[in-house]
């Protein structure tokens, strides 16, 4: 059982330095993490959010 949580550490870090290695150099490169349809619909919940009492 603890082989498997340790492998799965492992393969979650394994994971989240492959993100990173692609997502700091685009990030420096000045490209947005979203597209610009993700960025519309983060946009539209942002406003309906803030019209909701």
């Amino acid at each position: 059982m603890v082989l498997l949580i340790f492998l799965m550490l492992v393969a979650t870090g394994l994971g989240v330095a492959v993100v990173g290695s692609v997502a700091l150099p685009a990030h420096r490169d000045g490209k947005g993490m979203l597209t610009k349809r993700g960025a519309a619909r983060i946009d539209s919940v942002r406003r309906r959010r803030s019209a909701t009492p």
